[in-house]
């Protein structure tokens, strides 16, 4: 682990592992990189991968407040000049923060496992207020009961009475994982909120040049597939792909289903063509 200077002048860690060409990986909401060390361990013998937690959690410095965007990307811009790579994989909401950064930023290429975007209403938010709602009372295990419900419409509890997936949450917050999740719900329903509030067309990406793979599990939530389908309609150098057998914690399994696409995605030679960039 090195420590790495942001640009207000607070202290990023960088955990890399591995040797070759850099890949920066930006987390998701809710968990720190912890969840993430699998995939680097998959991917270090073919690329050096640098994992940092985002503002507000594990080793990293607090995040500013109110929360935007821009303390992150600032903080990627930060890690890509450090390490010299051009190279992004991003999850969920860190599929968000690196498609904003990629708006800005020299970025190569960018792999993106289920990008938390909202494109003509289509990432569900009608849930969010009420989360809101039980977190301001106090009632963690409400929140991320109804957070759950809300983003991944898709699994089987999902189905079952309010009451039943209550009782399921309060038992899944007693596990090192849940508490994790219950411990960073706050920032995981500020960056839900972002989502919801920077929803709008797919051409407000279009200004992208890094050649983009737009991943997705097949077992996830479904809104991922469209959402996915507008991103490339409007992304001059973008390619759709749907992980079988995946659902949207995939990523931080490391199936090589999903590693094996990542790596040749990475591996293949970026010319200006491709890119954009001269």
């Amino acid at each position: 682990m090195q420590r790495i200077t942001a640009r207000d002048g607070a202290s990023i860690a960088l955990h890399s592992t591995g040797t070759g060409p850099g890949l920066v990986v930006v987390h998701g909401g809710g968990v720190t990189i912890d969840v993430y060390r699998r995939l680097a361990t998959a991917l270090a013998d073919r690329f050096t991968v640098h994992l940092y937690n985002r503002r507000g959690r594990a080793d990293a410095p607090p995040r500013s407040v109110p929360y935007t965007f821009e303390q992150d990307i600032d903080d990627l811009a930060a890690v890509l000049e450090h390490t010299g790579s051009g190279n992004i994989v991003g999850h969920s909401f860190g599929g968000f923060i690196a498609l904003q950064a990629a708006l800005r930023l020299p970025i190569d290429r960018l792999a993106l496992y289920d990008a938390a975007v909202s494109i003509d209403g289509g990432f569900p938010a009608a849930w969010l207020d009420a989360a809101h709602e039980a977190l301001r009372a106090g009632d963690t295990a409400r929140s991320l009961a109804i957070t759950a419900g809300g983003i991944n419409p898709q699994m089987a509890a999902a189905k079952l009475p309010f009451g039943v997936r209550l009782v399921i949450t309060r038992a899944f917050l007693r596990t090192p994982i849940g508490r994790m999740m219950g411990d960073l719900l706050p920032m995981t329903l500020d960056e839900s909120a972002l989502i919801r509030d920077h929803d709008g067309p797919a051409s407000q990406w279009a200004g992208i040049t890094a050649e983009v793979l737009l991943a997705c599990g097949a077992d996830g939530p479904p809104y991922y597939v469209d959402l996915n389908e507008a991103l490339a309609g409007a992304l001059p150098r973008a390619r759709t792909l749907v992980i079988p057998r995946s659902g949207h914690d995939a990523i931080n399994r490391a199936h090589p289903r999903l590693v094996d696409p990542l790596a040749t995605f990475f591996a293949a030679p970026v010319t200006p063509e491709r890119t954009g960039h001269l």
